[in-house]
């Protein structure tokens, strides 16, 4: 049965047709995500926007549009096809491109991308490869947008300092009274203090540069031809802020070339795939070597320990804090992907010079 609330939310975006059939999409962590099929056989993607994260619509959406229009644009130039190669949202009546609902939900709808799937983990080298080679290209086509025009829709989200300092707070308010059972992993992040600042110092020395980036490039926020496996477009564009290239990167290796799923509760399964990381490095750098600064590139192999060390201290604040941010299916789903991250981090030191040579080969490959 259609839901009144989702059944106005559609209405809103003014399209012919009646809802026939609705399936709630799961994979993702924040926002709540519908594949809607109609009676006139269209079909659409229908989000409901989580503004406890996200809690300027206006200005999230603004990003949204304003990038989305610019790849477009670049993509027609190319002679490409703009329609399957990027995200193409809806404007309601009133000309915004989000809809306020009754009880003050936002929701948003975009055309849905046909014949194409998302992987959760690489079924193989080649499919990591294409995802590198699609983040790749998305930084490539969004190089020249005036970055300082974007809003900062999640405050500091990639600024490791302040999740630091987030971290040390729920640490000291132990709100949930979680800390005693978690004094190994809070010891963890302390003693890589140092980790935290090093790529914001360079930022602050002038050596790396901002970009528009997307922030969250985990595999499945690429979407893969069905039929040749290709990389097509790159989705959920909440999180496209200034920021790092490295951060792109790195979050990219840190959820797809783990060795199992970031909440695997049996951490002998837990490491770094060095064969999926040289498949990632060589796709991205096919697409960005020669836009990306020497220091850029020499950081790559950190940011994939930094991003994923990042990623465990917020599953671990967020523990604390009582799972506020992470949607969570058993009690201890976020100690538990903390202590995943945190073995993932431990394996990454342990390959440092292997990264960092793979890293060096894609170099002298493509940066001419």
């Amino acid at each position: 049965m259609i839901s009144n609330e989702i059944k106005t939310a559609f209405e809103a975006f003014g399209r012919d047709g009646s809802i026939e059939n609705i399936n709630q999409i799961t994979a993702g962590l924040i926002n709540a995500t519908y594949l809607v099929e109609t009676d006139k056989k269209e079909k659409y993607i229908l989000q409901k926007i989580n503004t406890f994260v996200f809690k300027n619509p206006d200005e999230l959406m603004e990003n949204i549009v304003g990038v989305t229009k610019y790849i477009t644009e670049k993509i027609k130039k190319a002679g490409g096809d703009y329609k399957r190669e990027n995200l193409n949202f809806l404007s309601c009546s009133n000309g915004k491109f989000f809809f306020t609902d009754e009880n003050n939900g936002a929701w948003r709808m975009y055309i849905y991308v046909d014949e194409a799937l998302t992987y959760n983990k690489p079924k193989d080298a080649e499919t990591f490869r294409n995802a590198g080679r699609s983040f790749g290209r998305f930084m490539k086509l969004l190089d020249g947008y005036p970055a300082a025009t974007l809003h900062e829709t999640i405050k500091n989200f990639h600024y490791t300092p302040a999740r630091y300092e987030n971290f040390l707070k729920a640490v000291d308010a132990d709100i949930k009274g979680r800390k005693a059972e978690c004094e190994e992993e809070i010891r963890f992040v302390t003693d890589r203090k140092a980790d935290t600042h090093k790529l914001t110092d360079l930022i602050s020395a002038g050596v790396l540069p901002l970009r528009v980036t997307h922030n969250d490039t985990k595999l499945n926020n690429v979407l893969f031809d069905i039929n040749t496996d290709k990389g097509i477009c790159v989705i959920d564009l909440d999180t496209i802020m200034p920021g790092l290239s490295l951060y792109d990167f790195g979050d990219s290796i840190r959820s797809g070339a783990n060795m199992t799923e970031e909440d695997d509760a049996d951490l002998s399964k837990v490491g770094i795939d060095l064969e999926l990381f040289e498949a990632y490095t060589d796709g991205f750098l096919s697409e960005t070597a020669e836009s990306l600064t020497d220091a850029e590139i020499e950081n790559l192999a950190f940011s994939a320990k930094l991003m994923t060390f990042e990623c465990g201290m917020r599953f671990l604040t967020d523990y604390l804090e009582g799972d506020v941010y992470f949607r969570t299916t058993y009690s201890d789903h976020n100690i538990v992907r903390a202590r995943n991250q945190f073995r993932l981090v431990a394996d990454m030191e342990a390959h440092t010079d292997e990264m960092n040579a793979i890293v060096l080969k894609y170099k002298e490959k493509y940066k001419k």
